[in-house]
């Protein structure tokens, strides 16, 4: 069963498996075990990251695609529930409605994207890329009267999903049961079912082919595959994964703006993650994401511990203060790319080896 749910690819590293076990059931049980508001918002936010940044290892990692769009496909999701839910209601309609448009205009995009760039050498896949995320940045910031600008928009959920919701009269493991418990469920089993998917497509006939591609492109032309073809489906599949990561991530928040999807450091924090859990290894990004999502919310805490700490020791309580953290990350990251060049589950599978 266990075998047939991940498609075949076992994570062949008792220690990656028992991480992958350890987040997932960290996952699944956060709302018992960590109840905090502020944790409850790292555990959605691993969940919705794992889900984008799998979908980029299937373009980056999978495919040899280097793109800048994703963030786009990521704010297309956020931002058409947004708008369904704040122009039409906030019933299943609505949502069922902003979801789907969502999807088909992030399809159409990534199609037309696909037919006609990748064509092109990567450099400049990448640069065209980069004009239509900055493009549709601006598109979003400029209308106000859609978009909300760079305000945003902030809408509600259908009743079922409101935090003012309660689903039983009684604490369960003293956690209130309501709309915002099933909101987190509701991104934790979305991501797990999409990250499943994507996981089978790497891992078919269809993801041996991207290898493939990846590997030698001019082989596999000439062997008859059609490289245009697979690379665009695969830009599709990556763009429809960044939409409904994007969708989820609304969800949770019940808002969305430039700054939650369409940002450019998103898209840096999307290549880091993949970086530093493995390219072309879709474990990787549930490490890399779960890795950074943690260091980025309480790496500042740490820190903060660890100057507090180092009193009366020269210059360490000042290189340990919460506000060089950036530096710290960086470093990390640094550290990562020289000691794990195949990213930590690429180590780790080596070790097992």
């Amino acid at each position: 069963m266990l075998h047939t749910l991940l498609s075949g690819d076992r994570p062949r590293s008792r220690i990656l498996a028992a991480v992958l076990v350890a987040i997932l059931v960290g996952l699944a049980l956060a709302p018992f075990v960590f109840p905090g508001t502020r944790s409850l918002n790292v555990a959605a936010k691993v969940a919705v990251f794992v889900l984008l940044v799998a979908s980029y290892d299937l373009l980056l990692g999978y495919t040899g695609i280097v793109s800048f769009a994703h963030t786009m496909f990521f704010g297309i999701g956020g931002y058409g529930v947004g708008m369904a839910m704040a122009k039409l209601g906030s019933t299943w309609g609505s949502l069922a409605l902003g979801v789907a448009a969502a999807l088909a205009v992030s399809l159409v995009l990534a199609l037309a994207i696909g037919l006609l760039s990748l064509r092109v050498k990567a450099i400049f896949f990448a640069m065209i890329t980069l004009a239509v995320a900055s493009f549709f940045q601006i598109l979003a910031s400029q209308l106000s009267w859609l978009t909300g600008g760079e305000d945003g928009i902030t809408f509600k959920l259908p009743e079922l999903l409101q935090p003012a919701t309660r689903l039983l009269e009684s604490p369960l493991f003293g956690v209130d049961v309501g709309g915002r418990l099933l909101a987190y469920y509701v991104v934790f089993l979305g991501s797990l079912a999409c990250f499943l998917l994507l996981l089978r497509a790497v891992n078919s006939p269809f993801g041996r082919v991207l290898l493939s591609i990846r590997e030698n492109e001019f082989r596999s032309e000439a062997i008859g595959y059609r490289i245009v073809t697979y690379r665009t489906v695969a830009n599709c599949l990556a763009a429809l994964g960044a939409t409904v990561a994007g969708v989820l991530y609304a969800l949770w928040l019940r808002y969305t703006g430039p700054d939650t999807t369409l940002s450019f450091s998103i898209m840096i924090d999307i290549l880091l993650m993949v970086v530093i859990g493995g390219m072309g290894t879709m474990y990787g990004s549930v490490l890399g994401a779960t890795i950074f999502v943690l260091a980025q919310n309480y790496l500042q805490d740490l820190m903060k511990l660890a100057s507090g700490a180092a009193q009366g020791v020269p210059l360490l309580p000042d290189l340990l203060h919460p506000d060089r953290w950036l530096l710290w990350l960086g470093i990390l990251f640094i550290v990562c790319v020289y000691y794990f060049p195949t990213g930590i589950v690429g180590r780790l599978r080596a070790v097992a080896r």
